[in-house]
């Protein structure tokens, strides 16, 4: 069954602690988003070795290893939009829709092992191109196609709470499913 999409415009984490989550994206130096993005990245793979990895907690909330998977495809598109705007003057970012993808991608049949292996490679290929901005860079310019523009650094603050949410989403998650098992 497809989850309802969500449109909820999440540039406000930018200027708020996450109420859901609890992560505060101006509580690192910008220069540590490497080293989160490999953090998360290394947390998934326990994650993925459940039995019910598939299941989801209800019919409108993504099962562990659909997350898991969208969090593999952040790590990838997000590596190519930082190098959008390095490499390009204020780039337009090519429309992604994160819900289609699920679907197409068939994101509830892939092999856990594999995702968790994803997961690892496209996030260290993100951290390391995180590893190699400096000084100017941190403030060149990239849009949303819904009219949001980033800098590096608040592109890189925003992108880091997604995989941050996603994993509290998981554990929440398999809490309800255990729960619901007695």
């Amino acid at each position: 069954m497809p989850i309802t999409p969500d449109t909820k415009d999440w540039t406000w984490v930018l200027e708020r602690v996450c109420p859901e989550c609890g992560f505060d994206t101006s509580s690192f130096p910008r220069e540590q988003v490497s080293g989160l993005i490999r953090e998360n990245a290394a947390q998934w793979r326990e994650l993925l070795k459940r039995s019910d990895v598939r299941e989801r907690p209800s019919d409108d909330v993504w099962s562990a290893l659909e997350y898991a998977c969208h969090v593999r495809d952040v790590f990838r598109l997000y590596d190519f939009r930082l190098h959008l705007m390095l490499d390009e003057e204020s780039p337009d970012y090519p429309n992604w829709d994160q819900d289609a993808a699920a679907v197409e991608g068939k994101y509830g049949d892939e092999d856990p092992e594999g995702v968790a292996d994803a997961i690892e490679e496209a996030g260290e290929r993100l951290a390391t191109s995180f590893d190699g901005v400096a000084g100017d860079q941190w403030g060149r310019t990239g849009n949303r196609s819904d009219g949001a523009t980033f800098t590096v650094e608040t592109f890189a603050r925003y992108m880091i709470h997604d995989p941050i949410h996603h994993l509290h989403d998981v554990r929440k998650g398999y809490e309800r499913l255990d729960s619901a098992r007695g």
